[in-house]
């Protein structure tokens, strides 16, 4: 099998991109960890109350990430209040120097300092503004 139809079996559908949507309290709280630190740009958002935003795509590359606001997926019906007390996620990027994202980063809030794993990589883990927690990895 070639790499691109490896994963096309019949029966099942062509999925061709994912991305993550973040629900979070503030997404304006959000967007200087992607855009300042990593080097991101909001490509689309939607405006709230005042100076707030309720939604926002943020994309570098093939690396894109959708924040929405808790109040708007609670409003639209994207979600209930028993699905947004039981959320939780962990985005994994890899990339190409640990030491570059370490610079970037500084002063964010660590969950699992820099460390090589079992598997070949040096990883580390941080918590954005959202509460979601974000690891990057540097193959060997």
């Amino acid at each position: 099998m070639s790499e691109k139809s490896e994963f096309l079996r019949p029966g099942f559908p062509v999925l061709k991109h994912l991305t993550p949507v973040l629900v979070v309290g503030s997404v304006v709280d959000c967007l200087q960890f992607w855009i300042d630190r990593l080097g991101f740009q909001m490509t689309a958002s939607v405006p709230g109350k005042g100076h707030s935003l309720i939604f926002a795509i943020l994309k570098r590359g093939d690396v894109e990430i959708m924040y929405q606001s808790r109040e708007s997926a609670l409003a639209d019906g994207t979600m209930t209040e028993a699905d947004a007390a039981g959320h939780s996620v962990a985005l994994y990027l890899e990339v190409d120097s640990i030491d570059d994202v370490e610079r970037a980063i500084g002063g964010t809030p660590i969950v699992k300092a820099r460390h090589q794993t079992f598997y070949g990589t040096t990883e580390i883990y941080v918590k954005e503004p959202g509460g979601n927690t974000v690891g990057f990895s540097q193959s060997a």
